[in-house]
């Protein structure tokens, strides 16, 4: 399927790019486009990946015709340009939606004028029950994905895939813990019985390359995973590290959720069990109001939603174990030791 295709990431100087270059460098895809606002970032991607199949695009998603420019001739799109910070989404709610929910319309329309094969589209817990402008931004990026599948010609699958913050991934808090680590400083949680899910920059490539490899238009996939408390990643990093320094609590920040949740009740009546995935199927339903009424969907009470409480619980032994697989963590051990 990948031999001498064009593959485009948008967001692709972040943490998901990298991810997805190390294991596509090397494939039979012709070219790999790394769609971007930041020069810096591209001229350092250049000079470390070195590789003439790496070919870089300056642009902007709110801007339609830079995305539309990098889009011709491409036929694959992984969609990774966002704003991801839930406190900077929460007092300047309008620049999410410029980014999230606009910025990915660009993407897709641009996807669609083009015939691209399959656009996927990176979405996050978040989305599911949002209480948050970062969430609600990209709870609507699923419905414009989902609306573009139904709307749009059948030469371009669209899909979603869905998960939680990445281990070590920028701005997620093992950084900012490890940070508080080696300068001697308590590490700050935000509320001890917080979960949330462990996955790793490997795995949401994983996830984005099943989904590539199964799906439907209109779908959204999620990777099951277990998940942890706040105070045992603490607990887990200050063993890793071999320090003692203090736990201290501070309460949630603007807009945070006491856990992830990746599907919802509703969504897990028609959801697909895969093994280590769930597939979400499209409501393909017309927009005719009466099957609303009359051909509503089985009971939702005897279900629950997959969320970060109720999935597999590591305790500190087990989050140790995949911490110390991390290369954020490795190379933080050998700069402290």
């Amino acid at each position: 399927m990948l031999d001498d295709k064009i593959l485009l990431i948008t967001g692709g100087t972040g943490s998901f790019g990298n991810a997805v270059l190390k294991k596509f460098i090397n494939s039979s895809l012709k070219e790999i486009r790394i769609f971007s606002r930041d020069e810096k970032k591209q001229e350092d991607m250049r000079i470390s990946f070195n590789n003439k199949k790496l070919k870089f695009y300056i642009g902007d998603v709110r801007d339609f015709d830079s995305i539309a420019a990098a889009m011709i001739g491409v036929d694959f799109v992984f969609h990774a340009a966002a704003l991801k910070q839930v406190p900077s989404c929460e007092f300047y709610p309008m620049q999410a939606v410029q980014t999230n929910i606009l910025g990915a319309e660009n993407v897709l329309q641009a996807a669609y004028k083009s015939e691209v094969q399959h656009a996927i589209v990176l979405s996050t817990d978040k989305a599911v029950y949002p209480v948050n402008a970062m969430g609600l931004s990209k709870a609507m990026m699923e419905k414009l994905m989902v609306s573009k599948s139904r709307n749009s010609s059948k030469k371009t699958t669209f899909s979603a895939t869905r998960y939680g913050n990445v281990m070590a991934s920028r701005g997620s808090v093992i950084p900012l813990f490890v940070s508080q680590i080696k300068s001697g400083k308590p590490i700050t949680i935000t509320d001890p019985h917080m979960t949330r899910f462990l996955m790793n920059l490997d795995e949401s490539v994983e996830l984005v390359e099943f989904a590539f490899n199964n799906s439907k238009s209109g779908d959204i996939f999620v990777k099951k995973g277990p998940a942890t408390t706040v105070l045992t990643l603490a607990k887990a990093l200050q063993e890793v590290f071999n320090v003692d320094n203090e736990i201290k609590v501070i309460g949630t920040r603007h807009g945070e959720k006491l856990y992830e949740t990746l599907l919802t009740r509703e969504e897990m009546q028609s959801a697909e069990d895969m093994g280590g995935f769930f597939r979400i199927p499209a409501d393909n339903r017309s927009l005719n109001y009466d099957q609303y009424f009359t051909q509503g969907k089985l009971d939702t009470s005897a279900s629950n939603d997959y969320n970060s409480h109720n999935t597999e619980r590591l305790e500190v032994d087990r989050t140790v174990e995949l911490l110390r697989k991390l290369d954020f963590i490795q190379k933080e051990l050998i700069s402290y030791e």
